[in-house]
């Protein structure tokens, strides 16, 4: 027979659950701080092509960004899913994560 004790079970589910709400509170505040100032050069960039100073190959660019793009996509994270869902602490890892980074 297996001995469970729900007491640290919830603290292992809680536990991780307070660890995953802060890593995705922090995840989503460091996303939108990379997107403004991915903006911000680009804003720059646009400003110095607009002066002669220097000229971007826009085209170039955008194929870049949408190569990055489809890449992220085809990442499989299912392996990730799985094992974090078999574990206590995963569990509530995973549900933190994923409050914080709704309310980040």
């Amino acid at each position: 027979m297996i001995d469970v004790d729900p007491a640290a079970l919830g603290i292992e589910f809680g536990g991780g659950a307070a660890i995953g709400g802060l890593m995705g509170f922090a995840a989503k505040k460091i996303a939108k701080l990379v997107a403004v100032i991915v903006g911000v050069q680009l804003m720059v960039f646009r400003y110095l092509e607009s002066q002669g100073i220097l000229i971007v190959d826009w085209n170039r660019l955008s194929a870049g960004l949408l190569e990055t793009q489809a890449r992220a996509q085809d990442v499989d994270v299912h392996w990730i899913q799985s094992i974090l869902s078999t574990l206590s602490i995963g569990a509530g890892f995973t549900g933190g994560l994923l409050i914080g980074f709704k309310r980040g």
